[in-house]
């Protein structure tokens, strides 16, 4: 599938959300299939910013990589990790709620939720006004797998400050929080951005 651009549905992803089109298809046969690549952009856009985007791609590698090798000896992905982290944080979390999160399919959210149901990392409740809704815990097995892998996520993290001031972490969260689309936030992001959580800080 060489040259080819992979478009993903910008709110739920799945697998049948990938759909694959030729760049080629248009251009005139003189056209190289890389000319674009690194050629100017549209009006508007500026300067691409490769040094950030692949910056961005080798540190959201290895961060998740840490966990990823902890992960695979329990047969779980990133998307177990996701589930058992926002359900560990923030308890009684709906599962209306956390696909707004995860901006993952019901199906795929489904298949991982039945996998940490079934082995006792995740209990579900109904709710108590609204017999409908189905309220998410983390069980004792599951706060303790979230925290060793927060932990080795932590270490990372604090290792990587290490080398920068005070100030300059300040300016990380203060960028990491500005890449976040702000315009139709879920009620997780609106807790972490409240004013007051350290996460919030400017």
């Amino acid at each position: 599938m060489t040259g080819s651009f992979v478009t993903l549905n910008p709110r739920y992803v799945n697998m049948t959300d990938i759909n694959f089109s030729n760049p080629s298809a248009g251009r005139d046969s003189g056209e190289s299939s890389g000319s674009s690549a690194s050629g100017p952009l549209p009006s508007g856009f500026g300067e691409t910013r490769w040094d950030i985007i692949e910056l961005l791609f080798f540190a959201y590698r290895d961060f998740v990589g840490d966990a990823d090798q902890e992960l695979e000896a329990f047969g779980f992905g990133r998307a177990h990790h996701r589930v058992l982290h926002f359900v560990h944080r923030y308890p009684g979390l709906k599962v209306a709620d956390l696909l707004d999160v995860l901006r993952i399919t019901k199906q795929s959210l489904g298949r991982v939720l039945k996998q940490l149901l079934d082995e006792g990392y995740i209990l579900q409740r109904t709710g108590n006004n609204d017999r409908r809704q189905r309220l998410l815990f983390a069980t004792a097995k599951g706060e303790a797998l979230v925290a060793k892998l927060a932990g080795l996520q932590t270490d990372r993290i604090n290792r990587a400050l290490r080398e920068i001031s005070p100030a300059g972490a300040d300016a990380v969260r203060a960028f990491l929080r500005a890449m976040i689309d702000h315009d139709d936030p879920d009620k997780v992001l609106e807790i972490i951005l409240k004013p007051g959580n350290p996460t919030a800080k400017e």
